[in-house]
């Protein structure tokens, strides 16, 4: 289990940069990994990003996420379990 969190340009605005968190949530068992993800948006500034690494989907996540305000996107990691990056809506 891991947080940290990083600064990347974004192509839109290359004088301006975007936090990314990263939280790595693999082999934890639930809700473990969904706690820890709502702890890290927490912390997430406007216009950041959360990238979650999680072995399952995190189906019981989306609702929670679209209540608070954000959107998600979620894909097949290559090496194992899921990707999630999730940006504010507004």
């Amino acid at each position: 289990m891991s947080v940290n969190a990083t600064s990347a340009p974004t192509p839109y605005r290359p004088l301006m940069e975007s936090v990314v968190i990263k939280v790595d949530a693999r082999g934890l068992e639930p809700p473990q990994p969904l706690v820890l993800i709502l702890e890290a948006l927490g912390r997430l500034p406007s216009g950041g990003e959360l990238h979650a690494r999680t072995d399952r989907r995190p189906l019981h996540l989306y609702p929670l996420l679209e209540q608070r305000g954000f959107r998600s996107e979620t894909t097949e990691a290559p090496d194992h379990g899921f990707i999630t990056v999730i940006r504010s809506q507004h």
